[in-house]
C-alpha cells in the first residue's frame, strides 16, 4: 500500500533530494503496464480456482494501491463468474513499515469496510509484502469487523525481508531486494501511470 505522502519506502515520490527528502537512483522496471494486466488476470483465476468459484469471495483493498487492485480483479473475477464480488476497504495510515520508519507502527483508521465479512473467504490485497507489519495491522482491523471464514493475502510484489510469519497465498511476483532497495508500484488510479520499478536509495 504504497503512499508518496508517507514517507513509504516500499513506493517513496521519485522527486529532487531535499535535506528531509532520501536521495533515490532508479536501477530498472520490474513491470510494464501490460505485464501488471496479465498478472493482475492470472490473479483472478487463481482466486476462483482455489476458492470454488467466487460466491463466498470478498475482496478487501488495503488503501492506497490495495484498492484499485481489488477493484480491477473484481471485476475480472465477475467477467468469469457473471456475478457481482463485494470490494471493501481497510485504511491504514503511515509512518508505514519500511526502511526509514521501522519502528513506528501501522495505523488504522476506523470505519467501515463496506460489507459484512462474517462467514466470508476474504481476499485481503495490498501491493507489496515487505517486513509484514502492515498485514499483521489489517488482520486485526479486520477482525474488529467480523470473523470471516478464511483470510487470503494477495499482493502484487513480495520482496522478501519478512518479520513475521505472513505470508501471501496470491503473489504476483517474487521480488528478492536489498534493504536498500525499493519497490515502487505505481497504478493509474492513483498516480496517473502504471509500472512497477526497482529503485534504490543512495547514502
Amino acid at each position: 500500500m504504497s503512499d508518496p505522502n508517507t514517507a513509504n519506502a516500499d513506493s517513496p515520490t521519485l522527486e529532487k533530494p531535499t535535506s528531509a527528502t532520501p536521495r533515490i537512483r532508479e536501477k530498472g522496471r520490474l513491470m510494464s503496464a501490460s505485464e501488471i494486466e496479465r498478472t493482475l488476470v492470472r490473479l483472478a483465476h487463481e482466486i476462483v480456482e482455489r476458492n470454488n468459484g467466487a460466491k463466498n469471495v470478498g475482496l478487501v483493498g488495503i488503501k492506497r494501491r490495495g484498492i484499485p487492485l481489488a477493484q480491477r480483479i473484481a471485476r475480472m473475477i465477475e467477467q468469469i463468474e457473471k456475478e457481482p464480488v463485494d470490494i471493501g476497504v481497510l485504511d491504514i495510515s503511515f509512518y508505514r513499515d519500511d526502511l526509514t520508519t521501522r519502528d513506528v507502527r501501522p495505523v488504522v483508521e476506523k470505519g467501515e469496510i463496506g460489507f459484512d465479512v462474517e462467514g466470508r473467504d476474504i481476499i485481503l490485497m495490498d501491493d507489496v509484502l515487505y517486513t509484514g507489519r502492515t498485514i499483521r495491522a489489517a488482520l486485526d482491523a479486520l477482525f474488529d469487523h467480523g470473523r470471516p471464514k478464511s483470510v487470503q493475502l494477495l499482493v502484487l510484489i513480495d520482496r522478501g525481508h519478512r518479520e513475521l510469519p505472513i505470508e501471501a497465498k496470491f503473489i504476483g511476483r517474487i521480488v528478492p531486494t536489498a534493504r536498500k532497495e525499493i519497490i515502487e508500484v505505481k497504478l493509474q488510479e492513483v498516480d496517473g501511470d502504471e509500472q512497477v520499478l526497482l529503485v534504490e536509495l543512495v547514502d
